[in-house]
């Protein structure tokens, strides 16, 4: 019937990728135990209406995101940036290749000139979109080859410099409500290091 055919229709619209991901469907890491390693993830806003996105994690407590939220403008690419830290492993074993460890990223179609909330997407439920569900995926750096390394460095340089340029006073900027998370990571370091800490002692 044609409300059936409209529904379909409207069940596609809403879930029609806003966002576009250059890394794939995996995000890669230096398989590095004790440490704190990173990954990064371009994102772009391929609507022709702002988009509000949030990161979500299967692990909270070993993983942070970079910005973990914000509102991308049509056009408009962020690099984001995800510290993972990675647990010593029991023995002598070896590495494993992928972690069950996911990270989902979920985007909300707003107005110009709204601003991210933690509110927006819980009063738009039925329109928020999942948009990619990303896996972890560890690099040996023992084994990779030259090529992969680099461009694993070309990817977090990238999503250094895009970390840098949200820390800077953005006055000129043309629209609110970017993803302007600078200093999150900073104190989430400091968190991890205490707990670290604290796990020595004890």
């Amino acid at each position: 019937s044609s409300r059936s055919v409209s529904a379909v229709a409207k069940v596609f619209s809403v879930q029609r990728s806003r966002l576009k991901f250059e890394s794939g469907k995996n995000l890669i890491f230096l398989y590095e135990p004790g440490k704190q390693v990173a990954s990064a993830v371009k994102i772009k806003n391929v609507s022709r209406s702002p988009v509000a996105f949030k990161f979500q994690t299967t692990a909270p407590k070993s993983c942070f995101m970079c910005p973990p939220n914000g509102v991308i403008m049509p056009n408009e690419t962020i690099v984001a940036k995800v510290v993972k830290y990675v647990e010593v492993p029991e023995g002598p074993q070896q590495h494993p290749r992928k972690l069950k460890d996911k990270f989902r990223i979920v985007s909300l179609k707003v107005k110009e000139g709204v601003e991210y909330t933690p509110e927006l997407f819980d009063e738009q439920k039925d329109l928020v979109a999942v948009e990619r569900v990303l896996r972890v995926v560890f690099l040996d750096p023992q084994t990779a080859s030259p090529a992969e390394l680099e461009k694993q460095q070309k990817r977090l340089a990238e999503a250094d410099a895009a970390q840098e340029a949200r820390k800077k006073p953005q006055n000129d900027r043309s629209h609110k409500g970017g993803a302007v998370q600078g200093f999150v990571i900073d104190e989430w370091k400091e968190r991890r290091e205490k707990y670290l800490a604290k796990q020595q002692a004890e």
